[in-house]
């Protein structure tokens, strides 16, 4: 069996370990070929390949990013784009596809193979670790640690100045980074897209820390929004799949919060910096198991399913449930962390 596999979406760390795995076990263990589709499904709507074999994949655990390139390209938004799939992966004599990615990039493999019949078999990746169906996607926690070192870093310049300290971490519809970095580097407010915020109640606690004799250190998800306004954009333009671009709420807090405290604050947006880079022990481990299997489900024939992560196990899914809806934190988990706020 000739198997195609492509990376899509945002990149993350982990993403290069589930090639690995895909094409160790698949060569060795099932006697499969594999041709890599580069940029995600613009690749496959191209016909751009690049050869995976096991040389290829060769040291590229510890490495972020993806060896395959990525995109957000939407093949439904391309004219002919998914005749243009079928012919390509045709020609290159493609059976069935791993398909890699998050909300955007899983919901075309859903698609494709539900109304169109390609054989597909998902892994689900994103660091906002907002998939429903499976516990965990590999790249938050390797995000996770880098905002937490960030917050941790922050209270030190935070304290010696005696400032607010505003951090923006992504998180567009789900605040798990702000959540779980938050309360892990101590934060005094964290603020998520789930819960719209009062603007007076975080002022509220700025000034409560400061009569403590400590600086305070703000957490804000790029997708949050104040109680009486609307979310702070820096672009109105959207990519194929609708997004808008985010980031700007950061900034906006910090000076909302200087002039109604009196206090001053400035705001660090970790932005890409939270994607980047070498991927934790636990999101490697993940990654690899996940690959693992998807080639399995490949080997079976188990099209249009997810592998997913409930409890300790590597479960599959339909496709189509893993994205019908996001996985967004729970309002008794955020009340949850709610006593370390001021």
């Amino acid at each position: 069996m000739k198997v195609g596999v492509l990376t899509g979406g945002g990149d993350c760390p982990g993403l290069n370990a589930v090639i690995r795995a895909v094409v160790r076990k698949g060569t060795q263990e099932y006697g499969c070929e594999f041709v890599g589709f580069k940029d995600g499904w613009r690749g496959a709507v191209e016909g751009d390949t690049v050869p995976l074999g096991i040389p290829a994949v060769r040291g590229i655990l510890p490495r972020g990013g993806t060896i395959l390139g990525s995109s957000r390209t939407n093949p439904f938004k391309e004219e002919n784009g998914v005749r243009r799939i079928k012919e390509n992966l045709a020609k290159y004599e493609v059976e069935a596809l791993v398909a890699i990615g998050g909300e955007d990039t899983l919901g075309v493999a859903a698609k494709l193979h539900g109304e169109y019949g390609i054989p597909c078999v998902g892994v689900p990746k994103t660091i906002d670790n907002d998939l429903s169906a499976t516990d965990y996607t590999f790249g938050f926690d390797t995000a996770v640690g880098i905002a937490t070192e960030a917050i941790d870093r922050l209270h030190t310049t935070a304290e010696s100045h005696m400032r607010v300290l505003v951090v923006e971490v992504m998180g567009r519809h789900a605040g798990w980074i702000a959540l779980h970095s938050g309360l892990a580097g101590g934060a005094n407010v964290i603020l998520i897209p789930e819960q719209r915020f009062d603007l007076d109640q975080v002022c509220a606690w700025v000034t409560s820390r400061f009569k403590a004799s400590y600086a305070p250190i703000v957490v804000v998800a790029e997708g949050a929004m104040p109680r009486d306004g609307e979310m702070v954009l820096k672009d109105a333009t959207t990519d194929s799949f609708g997004h808008v671009r985010l980031s700007g709420v950061g900034e906006w807090l910090a000076k909302e919060i200087e002039a109604r405290t009196g206090k001053e604050a400035r705001t660090t947006v970790l932005g890409h910096i939270q994607r980047g880079g070498t991927p934790s022990a636990f999101d490697r481990w993940l990654a690899t198991r996940f690959g693992l299997h998807a080639i399995d489900a490949v080997h079976e024939g188990d099209f249009g399913k997810m592998v997913a992560l409930k409890g300790t196990d590597i479960v599959r899914v339909p496709i189509a449930d893993a994205t019908a809806k996001l996985k967004t934190v729970d309002p008794a988990l955020y009340r949850e962390v709610g006593v370390f706020f001021g």
